[in-house]
């Protein structure tokens, strides 16, 4: 039986025997050793005919299944031959299992090699491209400088005042009132006022500040912030508290007669 094939879509003897095995749709464990040996070697005539090179590789395996085929032809009988006398005295022995054991393990490679190739031409459909920087796209939301701040904070910051004070335990004396919380008010206005609208709390108090100057002074900027004629803040928690005039032209104002403190 003869099969016309072509030479470049073999890529060795093994992989034309498989070829020749599938097409025949025979058990690779039980090759007709026979049939498989006359269409190989038909393949060879048609290389010879078309002028191609045959390769000494597909002349070795011809030599191998010349080989097999003569030893599955001949008879049992017994043989002088000490070097084949093992080979020929066991009944189990198959000349072709050595063939077979390097097809199988071809095939598996092969397999292998078919699925890796799938793999690569999957993967070379994918497209990939380098990470951009999207730092320009991300919204950018101010800070409030005010979060966090509440009485609370002024609270401590009066609590710190008094802990700052060098004559704690001076005796404590009865006397009238030195400043009212009205005439303070117009202090801290005119501080501010000579500071460009903006001063720091510490600097309304010096280091000699009495208990009642520093009330007093805590007094007054409340009620300043309550007709909010100014606006406290903290850049950070812990840090000195920033008391800036309002310029936004909501000031209910400052009645002197409203307030008699």
């Amino acid at each position: 039986m003869k099969v016309t094939v072509k030479l470049e879509t073999f890529e060795g003897p093994l992989d034309l025997l498989l070829h020749l095995i599938d097409k025949a749709e025979v058990d690779i464990y039980d090759i007709p050793i026979k049939e498989i040996t006359d269409q190989y070697m038909g393949y060879l005539d048609a290389m010879t005919e078309l002028e191609l090179e045959v390769t000494s590789e597909f002349l070795v395996m011809a030599a191998t299944l010349l080989s097999i085929k003569s030893k599955m032809l001949l008879p049992k009988p017994p043989v002088l031959d000490l070097e084949f006398e093992d080979y020929m005295m066991d009944e189990d022995y198959d000349p072709r299992a050595e063939l077979v054991a390097k097809l199988i393990e071809y095939r598996k490679y092969k397999a292998i090699a078919d699925h890796l190739r799938d793999k690569e031409a999957e993967r070379s459909m994918i497209f990939t491209r380098e990470p951009e920087d999207l730092t320009p796209y991300v919204p950018v939301i101010p800070e409030n400088p005010v979060k966090g701040l509440h009485v609370g904070d002024l609270v401590n910051a009066f609590r710190k005042a008094l802990r700052r004070m060098q004559s704690r335990h001076m005796v404590a004396k009865i006397r009238k009132d030195e400043i009212s919380v009205k005439d303070r008010m117009f202090e801290v206005l005119a501080s501010l006022e000579h500071h460009g609208g903006k001063v720091f709390f510490s600097k309304l108090l010096d280091e000699h500040a009495t208990r009642d100057a520093i009330v007093v002074t805590f007094l007054a900027l409340l009620e300043l912030m309550k007709v909010k004629k100014i606006v406290c803040f903290q850049h950070k928690a812990f840090d000195d508290i920033v008391i800036e005039e309002r310029k936004d032209g909501v000031a209910y104002g400052v009645w002197p007669d409203e307030i008699d403190y």
